[in-house]
């Protein structure tokens, strides 16, 4: 079996290509229909990752489940802003074409351009999340 390890530098590349796809598609569902409503859906889910980010403690394996005593409750409100925020940057489009303030293919793109956003900051964050924990050979 082969063992293929793409450089950090790729990886950076091909992110920031997925990120500027996610970018144009809610830019392109605002410019084209000539309405910037969904301007807001980048806001909300570039915000999205931050309570994740802030309250992590670096316990993310946790054995516990609801049953138990022992909760983290910091993490456990970081995990339900972040699903709330993601929640309503999918549901921010669709209220605003049943309001009629924008078209159904703005809906579709802003919805698909958000979730790209969104899901390339994750990506990011996991690519990069065990590398920073090894020692790198040009700097040790």
């Amino acid at each position: 079996m082969m063992d293929f390890k793409v450089s950090p530098l790729t990886k950076i590349i091909s992110l920031s290509g997925f990120l500027a796809l996610g970018f144009l598609l809610v830019i392109l569902s605002c410019a084209l229909f000539h309405n910037y409503y969904p301007l807001f859906d980048i806001l909300i889910f570039l915000l999205a990752p931050i309570p994740n980010t802030i309250f992590n403690t670096g316990n993310q394996y946790r054995t516990s489940d609801f049953m138990s005593d022992s909760s983290n409750t910091g993490q456990d409100l970081a995990h339900f802003l972040t699903g709330m925020l993601v929640t309503s940057g999918v549901a921010l489009p669709v209220v605003f074409y049943h309001c009629q303030l924008i078209g159904h293919l703005s809906c579709i793109m802003c919805m698909t351009g958000g979730l790209i956003i969104y899901s390339s900051i994750v990506i990011f964050k996991w690519f990069f999340k065990k590398d920073f924990n090894e020692d790198d050979s040009l700097f040790g």
